[in-house]
């Protein structure tokens, strides 16, 4: 037998084990590997499943009970008393009011804050401590926005009002916008800036030509989230517009919205109050759908 035979059969000479012993800790360990990847398959499609499970269960439930109550008055007559065949008129114009302004104004102010935290305020005291601050209001309970909102806009000028409610849903969307602006900035390449830079163009106009363009899809992203976030927001303009059961439009005065009804309608003891909480839930939940859908259509072919 020669050599090079027995040192084949004996194994590498620097592993110290048989060949045969080698192979069978490769056997196990590929074994445990495919285990290991079978036990983390089947928890994430659990986890898919039960997620998918809650979400379809939540529309079908939406839908039949919300369905039953859908009509033309929902959308021509204003809040009245029970019994008396109202609608959500008042309210659905003051949710779109409202949420339009706060998602106008929170915004260019969330886009800003995140384009300096990724652009110029790397590594910077102020930029760790806005960025803190940032996370801090992003994880924040809704009702202390609420009560910080009527501590400023309520309480010195004596009354609830729509100029409120709007302050305080700007106010939950700027952290959003912040943070994923700041993410999908980060997420750049630097020879994309590096390029605009070599071309002669200014940092300002590398961001906004450049930077802005490649991260547009993960900015709306954040946007349609804060859209969703603010649409069903009840406790800050319980302590802002407080609601208006009446047609009012007029943003000093309290101002009608769609989750302040459905708060004050679901726990009612009338039956038609009930029914219209689930027509409102109803709109709130396709109506933020149906933004998504069309912001994704529009981007789609953007790109």
């Amino acid at each position: 037998m020669s050599a090079t035979t027995h040192m084949n059969d004996l194994g590498s000479p620097h592993s110290g084990l048989p060949g045969t012993n080698q192979s069978k800790v490769a056997a196990a360990l590929g074994s445990r590997r495919k285990r290991s990847d079978l036990i983390a398959k089947a928890l994430c499609y659990s986890a898919t499943t039960i997620a998918l499970v809650v979400l379809f269960a939540i529309l079908a439930t939406l839908i039949w009970l919300g369905a039953r109550g859908f009509g033309l008055h929902v959308f021509t007559n204003v809040t009245r008393p029970p019994g008396s065949g109202g609608g959500l008129l008042n309210a659905i114009v003051g949710s779109l009011i409202q949420t339009f302004l706060g998602v106008i104004i929170g915004t260019p102010i969330g886009l800003l804050v995140g384009t300096y935290l990724a652009e110029y305020a790397q590594g910077t005291l102020l930029g760790n401590a806005v960025r803190f601050v940032s996370d801090v209001l992003l994880s924040a309970p809704s009702i202390l926005i609420g009560l910080f909102a009527y501590q400023i806009l309520v309480a010195p000028f004596g009354g609830f009002s729509g100029f409120a409610g709007v302050a305080a849903l700007a106010v939950i969307v700027i952290p959003i916008v912040v943070r994923t602006t700041e993410d999908m900035l980060t997420l750049i390449p630097n020879s994309l800036r590096e390029a605009a830079v070599a071309l002669g163009a200014p940092k300002w106009k590398s961001i906004v030509l450049i930077c802005y363009r490649a991260a547009m899809n993960g900015i709306a992203t954040g946007v349609l989230l804060a859209i969703a976030r603010v649409a069903g927001e009840t406790a800050p303009l319980l302590f802002t517009s407080l609601g208006n059961l009446n047609w009012s439009v007029d943003m000093t005065q309290p101002m009608s919205s769609l989750p302040v009804t459905i708060y004050q309608y679901a726990g009612s003891a009338f039956d038609d109050w009930v029914q219209l909480a689930w027509v409102g839930a109803l709109l709130i939940t396709f109506g933020v759908l149906f933004i998504n859908i069309i912001a994704r259509v529009v981007l789609r072919r953007r790109s």
